[in-house]
């Protein structure tokens, strides 16, 4: 391993993933800033609630990610992952608790204005514009931004670069890793201050999974935070900083990845022993 954030290409080099040769990308720039001392940069904060009128699925859930950090979220099948990065982006309902960006309270904002103040989130599925080609997906990340926004696809070109190959090609027609890419980089457009991922690696090969966490790693090495929730227990404790295990819509255990791992409770419950 090296010092240098983009140029380690570890896993099984799948050439439809990583950088040929070792290439070195520069790092995707973010808008971020530093929170208040003493306040996690993003936290869901003793968050309660559900979707509508239906019963609550979270139960005084906690979450927070710091700048670089990655942050999973795992759990049994229905413990509330998803909602739980769903309720920090607004997506229902949060009857009690609070979510803090960068030292202020979001709780109220609709999903469109968390993306305006910093939030980029790439859904499990539908996370992509089939029939735009893989360029116009990118731009479409762009909406928000009134500058030039060149560089930055150039960067994401360099951190995923089939995608630059591809560009012109309708995302539609590309494999389930390449999409991913492509709804990563979408999702980079808008040069967030934190990353949400749910379910990144659903559905692709575990080839292609190695090679996606590694370009994960990459881009939290640059400062961006991510909050990644992940089926692939193991392998996602593995590379995160920090780990939420949710059961039943509440927090079960939490600590760095190596300790959830080595946690005898957790590996016989999540993990297979």
């Amino acid at each position: 391993m090296t010092d240098n954030p983009y140029r380690d290409d570890r896993g099984n080099n799948d050439r439809s993933i990583t950088k040929s040769g070792g290439g070195v990308a520069q790092p995707v720039t973010s808008g971020q800033s530093s929170p208040a001392p003493g306040t996690p940069f993003l936290i869901g904060d003793a968050m309660t609630g559900g979707y509508g009128k239906g019963p609550d699925i979270l139960h005084s859930c906690t979450i927070a990610v710091e700048p670089g950090e990655i942050a999973v979220i795992v759990g049994p099948n229905g413990a509330g992952k998803s909602t739980a990065m769903k309720a920090m982006f607004g997506m229902l309902d949060v009857r009690s608790g609070r979510v803090m960006l960068d030292g202020e309270d979001i709780t109220a904002l609709s999903p469109q204005q968390r993306v305006v103040k910093g939030m980029g989130f790439v859904p499990q599925t539908h996370n992509i514009f089939t029939s735009m080609t893989v360029e116009e997906n990118l731009e479409m990340g762009a909406f928000i931004r009134r500058d030039d926004f060149r560089d930055t696809m150039a960067q994401i070109y360099d951190l995923f670069p089939i995608l630059k190959e591809k560009r012109l090609q309708p995302a539609g027609e590309l494999s389930g890793g390449q999409r991913q890419q492509v709804a990563v980089g979408r999702a980079l457009m808008t040069k967030p201050k934190v990353l949400m991922l749910d379910e990144p690696t659903a559905g692709v090969s575990p080839i292609v999974m190695d090679e996606l966490f590694d370009r994960i790693i990459e881009v939290a090495r640059t400062g961006i935070p991510i909050l990644m929730v992940e089926q692939n227990a193991r392998q996602a404790l593995e590379i995160a900083d920090k780990a939420y295990v949710l059961v039943q819509g509440a927090n079960a255990h939490t600590g760095t990845g190596k300790e959830l791992l080595a946690n005898p409770e957790v590996r016989r419950s999540f993990l297979g022993g």
